[in-house]
């Protein structure tokens, strides 16, 4: 008869298996949301010629894939993993989302 390992376990080693876990699949959520952010900023360049016209819908995009870049490198960094060189090279990661890694401000109005 097979047993939930958790049952076998001190409750300090259930919280830290927990702990793990809730951090494991907030790691991969947030590479998601990264890659997500970096794909919309690469469709739009591929669909709108540099433009005037189009600078600031960019402007926005740029700046929310420095969001979910800062907050990819948070979590990875609160796993442990602290060597970002490699993240940017293999998420291929332009200067511009690195210098705007940063939290988002609360409105759209003090994005532009």
């Amino acid at each position: 008869m097979s047993r939930d390992f958790r049952l076998d376990r001190v409750p300090v080693d259930v919280l830290a298996y927990e702990l793990a876990e809730e951090r494991a699949t907030a790691l991969g959520r947030m590479g998601r949301a990264l890659e997500e952010a970096l794909a919309k900023l690469r469709e739009f360049d591929a669909a709108h010629p540099r433009s005037e016209a189009t600078q600031q819908a960019r402007r926005i995009l740029v700046r929310e894939a420095g969001h979910a870049l800062w907050m990819f490198v948070v979590q990875r960094e609160s796993c442990g993993l602290r060597n970002n060189r490699l993240l940017m090279r293999d998420y291929n990661v332009p200067g511009e989302v690195q210098l705007s890694m940063g939290p988002l401000l609360a409105t759209s109005t003090a994005l532009s």
